[in-house]
């Protein structure tokens, strides 16, 4: 309700993530958030004591850092108690712990789905009382999610700014974008090495194949492994990209590879698997057929053979690319292009809207 003491005033909200430094889908998820807060005249903190990572947020993120603060987290529930209430929104990304939230309003983001982390636990319960709503990044993680911590979480699939990326001059390039670190989820870029060398050498030697991801985090030793893998091939392994040099490689690859989750039996250990895969939008908006592994929250993104394929051994995804290799691909290019819309900002901005509190 807007009063005489509340109608100049800023709202404010807090945002914590454990992975900052990562820099990947969870973290362009906050910045999102972050943006749409900022635009609507909020005030935003990010809680963060960890090492300085503005400049790769503004070149891999495309977020001014500028718009947000950075401030230091509360240590324990003491000092909770003393600085949560001077948020009107309270956003936190859980790295399967439930924390203790005091903000006028509390939302906590399940962005892995985490099981086997006793869930229902007595003070779970307790904690989850404070919290307004459970919000998950697709139908895949709020099933896990759901069973685990007994809640009823919400679905706003992550953001992607579509009209960043566009369509160019196609050529022979399959592109593969993820994290290079091995600390939650292998993004198994050796196996698609591997399956490339099998499709260049049937006879698709005018073929490249790009790897793209961050390694920060846990990432070097792998992809020292993956370069000694290339050989000869015309595989290329790009570490900490920009923003802009991967739209320029979306707009000229024609098929996408994602391996996140192969070889991981999805429900003995759901964690490992791709929970949605925001570079598959953002490739697919560009006019990029995904052709990604049948496991995890990438069967929510497309649809099986109508804007792009998915495998489940690398002999299917070696199959799979020598067809389309040989095809016309401007059909189920545009099919993509299509399905992307389904993810954009735009949506992941209304549903938020409707979520958060108002003066």
């Amino acid at each position: 309700m807007i009063t005489p003491e509340n109608q100049n005033r800023k709202m404010k909200a807090g945002i914590y993530d454990p992975y900052l430094d990562t820099l990947g889908g969870g973290e362009r998820y906050c910045f999102a958030l972050a943006e749409l807060l900022y635009n609507l005249g909020w005030q935003v903190d990010f809680f963060w004591d960890g090492k300085d990572v503005k400049s790769q947020i503004n070149s891999r993120l495309g977020f001014k850092t500028e718009k947000v603060s950075f401030v230091i987290p509360p240590r324990n529930i003491f000092e909770k108690l003393m600085t949560h209430p001077r948020y009107d929104l309270l956003f936190y990304v859980s790295d399967g712990s439930i924390p203790w939230l005091f903000g006028k309003r509390n939302f906590l983001h399940l962005q892995v789905p985490f099981k086997n982390h006793l869930g229902r636990s007595l003070l779970n319960r307790l904690k989850f009382l404070k919290i307004d709503k459970v919000i998950c990044n697709s139908r895949f993680t709020k099933k896990i999610v759901d069973s685990e911590y007994g809640v009823d979480g919400l679905v706003i699939y992550p953001p992607v700014e579509l009209g960043k990326f566009k369509p160019g001059k196609k050529e022979n390039l399959l592109i593969s974008v993820g994290r290079f670190s091995q600390l939650l989820q292998a993004k198994r870029q050796d196996v698609l090495i591997s399956a490339f060398k099998k499709f260049f050498d049937s006879g698709f030697n005018d073929w490249s194949l790009i790897l793209a991801g961050g390694s920060e985090v846990g990432g070097q030793e792998y992809v020292q492994k993956l370069k000694k893998m290339v050989g000869p091939y015309p595989i290329q392994i790009l570490e900490n990209v920009s923003l802009d040099h991967l739209t320029k490689l979306y707009s000229k690859a024609k098929i996408f590879w994602a391996g996140s989750g192969y070889e991981i039996n999805e429900e003995k250990m759901p964690e490992k698997v791709e929970h949605f895969g925001i570079s598959v939008v953002e490739a697919m908006s560009a006019g990029v057929i995904p052709v990604l592994v049948k496991k995890g929250g990438f069967r929510e993104i497309i649809e099986d053979g109508k804007n792009g394929f998915l495998w489940q051994d690398s002999d299917e995804l070696v199959r799979i690319t020598d067809k389309l290799a040989k095809s016309k691909l401007e059909k189920i290019q545009k099919e993509a292009i299509k399905r992307s819309k389904m993810f954009s900002k735009e949506v992941f901005n209304e549903k938020f809207r409707q979520i958060i509190p108002r003066v």
